[in-house]
């Protein structure tokens, strides 16, 4: 049977299972049927059955699957297992019924396609009608829809919809109104009016332009908007295990740019909206958690929806914070009705992706002795290489499978007075490197309390906690190699431990431990407590102006400890060396606006919103480090230990920021729309003399669809022109940044220490914000009933009071001045399209999305150049530069032009020989010393260039989802186009220099015998930078594939259940890349001046992933 509904226990047979829809990605004709009436269907409607000695149950069921009838029974009643008997052929369902129970006392009646059965003098049709409510709940596409709350309005009595989406509701009143709520769906009211059946098809909010979205300080449907802005539903961040927000949204919106930093469990996340509006202060966006502006992100399962707001239109309500995009983030809510019971378990083998091809122990041998050959050294290190074999895989050594736990449960639920939602997430991670793990834990609990018709209050609250466990992985970070640059680095012939059971030391080049050792021997742990707290009342002052006032809370600690043993060279030159730091922080919030909206007859729509803001942070922050220990025993716990305490160190930030903000948004005829935004923010950030600052926008909007000379294209659904303008700010800058500020000195006099009390900075009472000019020009175009979409905006981003360091003269006693100079521009095309074209056998959806942004400086300091090199001091000259014309943080280097080879002419640098490397003479100077742009003859430095760009050109997204049965399939594709990377990592290995092991392409090097190669001659070092260094880092990803099944209903029935579904997936399985390197989407760190560098990173992990959902 295909469905058992509640009437008492009133069953039906099971539902059948409805063949899911699909969707197009481009334009299509919507497939349309003419509708066919419930009593033509009745009478027209013929089936053939022949069936012996069966029971009643399969023949009901026989019947649903040739039929649209569905049956409904009471089992106390009709024995469904008593075996009997049909042959009929070609024959209404009327007749059929008729022969089935002629005989027997029993009865049925049709009620549109609904068949109610009774045995004759129960009354049960009766009883049904007037006292049962019964029906199906489908979607849009005519799918079954579980878990849909039905509720008597103005009562507590209700009920979810099982898994066939049906319902039973008993003593339900004559003249009462039915409330269907679904999430992610329309709320639809139903009068009873005496009928026993009632099948109701949801309508999904997120397909249609009426869907309601978060705009910051309110909602607003999406017709009406004015502003540019993308919102993400719950069902698309929970496609695959992730640990933050911004992993789920990566490729997910358009104009948006996520990057992982690194692979490392727990690893940080860069997100960029509309490219980078700042060269020194901070570039990301501002989040804000149901109106918390700043609080921590909460776990992705408990999101209902994302928005992010993108031009000055949508963010200017956030004055001095949102040049860089705002991210408003909806948590989920209890609704009326039963509880709900959801839990979701996943667990996933994780593996690196690719390996570098290094030299084995007899490949090593050969290089260095062709090294000392060619050097002219007399001793060669290794007579017979064949002996050496294979030797020591160290990418295996540090390398292994790790494992990701991803747990989950949820309770919600309540009545029209009181409704929760609770739930703890779990997140474990083993790193893929040794010794490197990752675990979070995460509780929320959100509850809503309908005090009166006109008082609501609630509560927001979320506890998280991780501890994480790293190793050093990229080189120069922390001192010392790191764990990947050491495994490629060093030499194959040596194993993990000497003869005397002591850790291997490198015998050529630079002195360093084996990889191994770094990561047993240096411990690095970090552990973190976050609670975030925010309650709220609304009040209806009256019908159309209402209040809101709320008050949150954030509550952060973490501490960080650091070992290095002894046993590895980097402890034992201090005797073992310790580090703990550690910070504590409050962070206080309040938000109270007034809402004022008036519709006056029935054409204009007025909607006033002003408020005032106030939040304030303090941070503690402590340091200590100790050196000298007897043992290493005590790790990082006991500093006292160590006989040579450091200097320890604290600080204590604190900052505030003062608001007020109103919006005014008028709706003629729906037609057309106007949005008037404006925000006075005073910030304790900056100057005395620039405390406050104004941030405006406005907006306009034509939905042309809404005209009457539209209203004969029925293909198109809707069609609307949007334009703005307006400023917003960045205040992503230290808290005495505009102050005089002083540090502590430690000077010797006559052999004593003495502490001193110095100046550090120069005030700065002029100090400003940031500001963003943004003008938007968009258009948002529906076709076929919403079921095809396309968006296109360009934006034009204009920053300028560029905070920047200003050098100052000697005399002055200060090195540089922050000031504001200098200007940036980002400007780009942003498209996105989704399709929803459904049939009966198969349900396709699709969303697409490209986003282009482009760069460029256009003014800083006369005749400034920001020049940043990789830090350590790698080559003799600066890697990236800064320049008006240029994108931020470009690469700048010579040009490789290959090996110079026997009889090429050498006078543009005669210091070379055949076989080294090879640069292009670009440039000369003239008389007056400027650059002519014509060759001299000589390379020198005259002749580097801009050699690569790590802005990409274009980012975009695809997913595709498919529905077959109970069967469902997702593919999620995200890439980078453009981008360039510097393979630092590639560098150290390939300068072909003796000091290291290289990769393979020593066995390509130049040789008198081998001269069709690009690959230098051994014997020579190569630490220029040039664009032999720098790779296409474009890359397309299959972020996702997973195919799931959820079980039937027969089955889940019987274990009380509404849903379970299980899944297979993987992540990152394929990725496309002409990148060298592990993985072409990492950055050495996340400053705005060493973009695009890659130097020993962790790399991302492809994944296998198992996991189940479940639903009670």
């Amino acid at each position: 049977m295909k469905k058992c509904v509640k009437q008492r226990e009133i069953c039906s047979s099971w539902l059948k299972k409805l063949w899911l829809m699909t969707r197009l990605c481009v334009l299509m004709v919507l497939l349309t049927l003419g509708s066919v009436s419930a009593s033509v269907y009745s009478q027209n409607s013929k089936l053939t059955l022949k069936m012996k000695s069966s029971k009643l149950a399969d023949v009901f069921n026989s019947i649903e699957e040739q039929t649209d009838f569905y049956f409904f029974y009471n089992r106390d009643q009709l024995n469904d297992q008593q075996i009997v008997s049909v042959d009929v052929e070609n024959k209404k369902v009327e007749e059929v019924l008729d022969e089935l129970f002629r005989g027997q006392d029993i009865a049925y009646k049709i009620d549109g396609r609904n068949i109610l059965i009774e045995v004759k003098g129960t009354n049960l049709i009766r009883s049904a009608q007037q006292k049962t409510v019964s029906g199906k709940v489908t979607d849009s596409a005519g799918a079954p829809l579980p878990g849909v709350t039905v509720v008597v309005k103005g009562t507590t009595q209700g009920i979810i919809t099982d898994f066939d989406g049906k319902y039973s509701l008993n003593n339900v009143p004559n003249d009462a109104t039915l409330v269907f709520s679904f999430v992610g769906m329309k709320v639809q009211e139903i009068a009873v009016s005496g009928k026993s059946s009632i099948n109701i098809k949801m309508e999904e909010e997120t397909v249609g332009i009426e869907e309601v979205v978060a705009i910051g300080y309110g909602t607003m449907k999406k017709s009406d908007l004015t502003g540019s802005m993308v919102s993400v539903s719950s069902d698309k961040l929970n496609t695959f295990p992730i640990r933050s927000i911004e992993q789920a949204l990566q490729g997910r919106a358009a104009g948006v740019q996520i990057t992982s930093l690194n692979g490392e469990p727990g690893s940080e996340i860069k997100m960029r909206v509309r490219g980078s509006t700042s060269i020194n202060a901070g570039n990301e966006p501002l989040f804000v958690v149901d109106g918390f502006a700043g609080a921590n992100s909460p776990p992705a399962e408990d999101i209902q929806s994302v928005e992010i707001l993108k031009d000055a239109s949508a963010t200017a309500i956030y004055g001095s914070r949102g040049a860089n995009g705002v991210i408003l983030i909806t948590t989920k809510r209890g609704t009326a009705g039963e509880l709900k019971i959801e839990a979701s378990t996943s667990y996933s083998i994780q593996k690196i992706s690719n390996l570098i091809d290094m030299l084995n122990a007899e490949q090593f041998a050969q290089f260095q002795n062709d090294y000392r050959e060619a050097t002219g050294s007399p001793t060669i290190p290794y007579p017979d290489p064949s002996a050496l074999g294979v030797g020591t895989d160290w990418q295996d050594v540090i390398f292994r499978s790790g494992a990701l736990q991803n747990y989950q449960v949820s309770v919600s639920g309540g009545t029209d007075k009181l409704k929760i939602y609770s739930s703890g997430k779990y997140y474990k991670q083993k790193g893929i490197i040794i010794n490197s793990d990752f675990e979070a834990f995460n509780g929320r609990s959100n509850i809503d309390v309908n005090f009166s018709e006109k008082i609501k209050l609630g509560t927001q609250m979320q506890f998280s906690h991780f501890n994480k466990n790293g190793v050093l992985t990229q080189n120069l970070q922390s001192g010392g190699s790191g764990v990947i640059s050491g495994a490629l680095t060093f030499q194959p012939d040596l194993g993990i431990y000497d003869n005397e059971g002591n850790y291997t030391i490198s015998t050529f080049g630079d002195v360093r431990n084996n990889p191994y050792a770094i990561a047993s021997e240096r411990t690095e742990q970090s552990v973190g407590n976050n609670f975030v707290g925010n309650a709220f009342i609304d009040y209806e002052i009256y019908k159309d102006l209402k209040f809101h006032s709320s008050f949150g809370v954030q509550l952060g600690s973490d501490r960080s400890g650091t070992y290095l043993s002894n046993a590895i060279l980097l402890g034992s030159a201090t005797n073992g060396k310790a580090s703990m730091s550690g910070s504590r922080s409050l962070m206080l919030i309040t938000e109270n606006y007034l809402t004022y909206a008036k519709t006056i007859a029935d054409i204009h729509k007025i909607n006033i919103m002003a408020g005032y803001s106030y939040q304030s942070r303090s941070n503690e922050w402590f340091g200590a480090t100790s050196q000298s220990f007897i043992t290493d025993s005590f790790l990082f716990w006991n500093l006292g230990a160590g006989a040579t305490p450091v200097s320890p160190q604290s600080a204590l930030t604190e900052w505030l920021i003062s608001s007020y903000y109103s919006r005014f948004n008028y709706n003629f005829k729906d037609r057309y729309l106007i949005t008037l935004t404006g925000r006075y923010d005073g910030s304790s950030r900056f100057g005395a003399n620039n405390k406050w600052g104004f941030f405006p926008s406005g907006a306009f909007a034509w939905n042309v669809k809404q005209e009457p000379f539209m209203q004969q294209i029925d293909k198109l659904s809707h069609l609307k022109i949007r334009t703005s303008y307006g400023v917003t700010g960045n205040t992503e800058i230290g808290a005495y940044s505009s102050m005089a500020k002083l540090g502590n000195a430690v000077f010797a006099i006559e052999g004593e220490r003495v502490n001193a009390v110095v100046p550090s900075s120069v005030a700065n009472a002029s100090l400003s914000w940031e500001s963003t000019e943004q003008s938007n020009i968009g258009l948002d175009i529906g076709f076929f009933k919403e079921r095809v979409n396309f968006t296109a905006d360009y934006y034009n981003k204009i920053t300028s009071d560029l905070l920047y360091e200003v050098p100052l003269p000697k005399y002055s006693g200060y090195s540089t001045s922050l000031r504001n100079w200098g200007k940036v521009r980002n400007r780009g095309f942003e498209f996105s399209l989704n399709s929803i074209v459904t049939d009966k056998l198969l349900k396709w959806s699709t969303d697409f999305n490209i986003s282009f942004n482009k760069n460029k400086i256009l003014e800083l300091p006369e005749g400034d150049v920001i020049w940043n090199a990789l830090p350590g001091g790698i080559f003799a000259t600066s890697t990236h530069i800064r320049t008006v014309g240029q994108p931020n943080g470009v690469f700048y280097g010579y040009v490789f032009d290959g090996v110079y080879q026997e009889g090429n002419d050498f006078s543009a640098e005669p210091d070379k020989s055949p076989g080294e490397i090879k640069y292009r003479d670009i440039k000369s100077r003239d008389a007056d010393g400027n650059l002519t742009g014509v060759p001299d003859g000589t390379v020198n430095s005259d002749d580097r260039q801009i050699i690569g760009d790590p802005n990409p050109d274009f980012t975009f997204g695809f997913t595709n989802d498919f529905k077959f049965k109970n069967f469902e399939l997702n593919i999620f594709l995200n890439g980078s186009v453009g981008n360039d990377m510097i393979n630092f990592t590639r560098m150290e290995l390939e300068t072909m220099n003796g000091y290291n092991n290289t990769t393979t392409a020593y066995l390509d090097a130049w040789t008198p015998t081998n001269t069709d190669t690009d690959v230098p001659a051994v014997g020579y070092s190569y630490w220029e930078f040039s664009s032999r260094w720098v790779e296409d880092a474009s890359f397309l990803r299959v972020k996702n594939i997973s195919l799931g099944y959820s079980l039937p209903s027969s089955f889940l029935k019987k274990l009380n259940l509404s849903k379970w579904k299980i899944y297979i997936s993987g992540q990152d399985l394929i990725t496309l890349t002409k990148y060298s390197g592990y993985d072409p989407e990492v950055s050495w760190n996340d400053s705005n001046s060493n973009t695009g560098s890659d130097y020993g990173s962790y790399p991302h992990v492809k994944s296998y992933t198992i996991g189940m959902n479940i639903e009670f």
